[in-house]
């Protein structure tokens, strides 16, 4: 699912949060931080050690708009830190982007690739799209990629109106005056059950595993609305709740065994 967190300017980062998120998005973290120098960006595998780095920096450059990023891999190398957000987009230092949510068919990466959908859109797809300084660029952009994806953008190029931007913002949440992408970073929320699949089409092996009743709601992963599965798809977004894939193009594993996990 990953989760995706913005600071608009002058606010501090929630570490218990961001510590929480960790514990199911756990393929890697990164941060980027605006400054009046430029952009700051790091990315590793170790969250603690990524999240004490991020809040000591944000500390020292609380003035301008910053991101947090813990990935939880659905298409490329899952163990890489290359594959961590932020990505640079277009290659331009300047600007950079992370994302939750799984991207369309279109960008997802060929047999071989090892890049994941999010550094094939920043590396490839949005330099041909078109540039993200215009605003109807951006609306075509959160258009392509559904209401199941969020993505901030943070920028220091001068030719940019602003030096943030969160497409499907109502997609996410706002708690404590921070944008989070979805409620993984909540501590101690009721238990609801929900997918627990990965792109190794396998689920967690130390999971407690219990059958899905004929009328359990879950989760969709995707849009994150509490439904009953239709063939194994989610009913208001239509993609499988496995891969994220729409059905004509699923060919995955499909799992029939559920979870209990934070909501």
């Amino acid at each position: 699912m990953c989760l995706l967190t913005f600071l608009p300017p002058g606010t501090l980062p929630d570490t218990d949060a961001l510590r929480t998120g960790t514990e199911t998005n756990d393929d890697g973290h990164g941060f980027a931080i605006v400054t009046d120098s430029g952009l700051l960006v790091e990315r590793g595998l170790d969250a603690e050690a990524t999240i004490t780095a991020f809040a000591a920096l944000r500390r020292r450059y609380p003035e301008g708009p910053a991101l947090f990023h813990s990935r939880f891999s659905t298409h490329g190398d899952g163990n890489s830190v290359e594959n961590c957000h932020p990505f640079a987009v277009g290659g331009d230092s300047r600007t950079v982007l992370a994302h939750n949510g799984v991207f369309p068919e279109a960008v997802r990466p060929a047999k071989g690739d090892s890049r994941s959908d999010t550094r094939i859109v920043a590396e490839e797809f949005l330099p041909g799209f078109g540039t993200l300084r215009r605003r109807r660029t951006r609306l075509a952009f959160q258009r392509w990629m559904t209401p199941g994806n969020k993505v901030v953008v943070l920028t220091v190029d001068p030719r940019f109106r602003e030096q943030a931007y969160i497409l499907n913002e109502d997609a996410g949440v706002w708690d404590g005056g921070i944008w989070y992408s979805n409620r993984d970073y909540l501590p101690s929320p009721p238990s609801r059950l929900s997918w627990t699949y990965r792109s190794t089409g396998r689920l967690w092996d130390d999971d407690p595993i219990e059958e899905l009743g004929p009328l359990e709601l879950v989760q969709c992963w995707i849009c994150e609305t509490d439904c009953v599965p239709v063939e194994d798809s989610c009913p208001v977004c239509g993609q499988c709740l496995g891969c994220g894939e729409f059905p004509e193009d699923c060919g995955c594993y499909q799992p029939t065994a559920l979870r209990t996990t934070p909501i």
